[in-house]
């Protein structure tokens, strides 16, 4: 059987999408492009009401291409709107994100025998990853007033810590070089678990790992973010000098009203810590422009916040009301062109951190991981730069990093 696998959102979805290929490889599917395959499977997102949307599209986009397709869905978008997924064209099987981790998504076909190991479903260069992304941790139980995600994943549950060091093992056995840690509260791993290890003693361990690998801690919330984990970023060549931290927004009263746990102080002292710290890191930030409330005063003085902060990019959401979560009934709503208009300055401001940053370190040699078509790499401080000779890809380099 031939199967394609479409995913939407987040690094844990990645993650889990690879689970579920590893799952189909293992009895024999083999990869092809939608259009061609005989089982489709859309892992979705649902932070936004666009993240619904292209779901729906991509879904109509597939079945257009491929009359015959078996379609299931799973994700955040299929377990806050089973029903209306259902009704989709050609899909068969709607699996919420609480059946994910259990669902044996080959029964939807009838497959070869096959042993249940990974066979050479892990393998670099599968889907086209180079790097693998493995999920520790999912479910939130924070309580910010935009985020649907509580409900779509529920509470907090981490994979034991000896799981996870045996995951990491075989990933490297299967040849990957670099590995990104993953959760949906990344920050709460271990909160749930009878021994209580915490992210601090997991990425101690990544940090002591004898094999060449790098490890890349995914987002966390700023409060998250310990003194403990940025020492031990800092210290040790396994872990990438690579932050994300989503700051939200630059005001206290809007964090507040987001029911953010920090300030804006905390989050500025934070990055100062870790730059001090690790000069040359890349440290990221979320900021959501349009939350009900927001007015030019507070546009003003997060803009001036930006302007401050030694960040080096920025992702920009538009707000989007999220039925069921606390900010839909929030009031004032910010009429829809000044959330267009303050999403492209906050995009123009992080792609001049962005060049700053990457100004900064042009001339510089960091090791890299050559990626794509063994003409480009990407550094452990998370800048892509082009080689001037092919190499072979999942190799280690080191690069030069030019102006872009």
């Amino acid at each position: 059987m031939k199967y394609a696998m479409v995913t939407f959102g987040c690094r844990v979805n990645q993650a889990d999408s690879l689970v579920i290929e590893d799952r189909l490889r293992a009895r024999g599917a083999t990869e092809a492009p939608p259009d061609q395959a005989d089982l489709v499977v859309v892992n979705t997102c649902s932070v936004t009401a666009g993240a619904d949307q292209g779901a729906r599209q991509a879904i109509r986009r597939i079945v257009r291409s491929n009359p015959d397709v078996q379609v299931m869905v799973t994700g955040c978008y299929a377990t806050r709107q089973p029903d209306e997924v259902a009704a989709l064209r050609n899909v068969t099987m709607v699996v919420p994100n609480s059946e994910k981790d259990q669902f044996d998504f080959t029964t939807a076909q009838r497959f070869g025998d096959g042993d249940g190991g990974c066979g050479g479903s892990l393998a670099p260069g599968v889907a086209g990853r180079t790097a693998l992304t493995l999920r520790v941790q999912t479910g939130c139980e924070e309580q910010c007033s935009y985020c649907i995600i509580p409900q779509t994943r529920g509470a907090s549950r981490s994979r034991p810590l000896p799981d996870v060091l045996d995951d990491v093992r075989r990933a490297i056995g299967a040849g990957y070089k670099e590995i990104a840690i993953t959760g949906v509260h990344l920050g709460s791993y271990g909160r749930d678990l009878p021994d209580r290890p915490s992210l601090t003693t997991l990425v101690r361990a990544l940090g002591e790992w004898q094999a060449d690998v790098l490890f890349r801690i995914s987002s966390l919330e700023p409060m998250d973010c310990t003194p403990e984990i940025v020492d031990t970023v800092a210290a040790s060549p396994r872990l990438a000098p690579h932050f994300h931290l989503p700051l939200q927004y630059g005001s206290d009263d809007l964090l507040i009203t987001m029911r953010r746990p920090y300030s804006v102080s905390y989050y500025t002292d934070l990055v100062s810590r870790i730059r001090t710290a690790i000069p040359h890191a890349s440290i990221g930030s979320d900021i959501i422009v349009g939350f009900p409330g927001e007015d030019a005063r507070h546009f003003d003085e997060m803009r001036e916040v930006l302007h401050q902060l030694p960040l080096t990019h920025l992702h920009v959401f538009p707000y989007s009301d999220r039925p069921g979560t606390a900010a839909t009934a929030m009031r004032p709503k910010v009429d829809g062109s000044h959330i267009r208009e303050r999403a492209r300055e906050v995009r123009a401001i992080g792609a001049r951190m962005a060049s700053s940053f990457r100004a900064s370190q042009a001339g510089h040699t960091r090791r890299a991981l050559v990626v794509d078509d063994g003409m480009s790499a990407v550094t452990d401080n998370y800048l892509k730069v082009r080689l001037d000779a092919p190499h072979v890809r999942n190799a280690w380099v080191d690069a030069v990093i030019d102006v872009g």
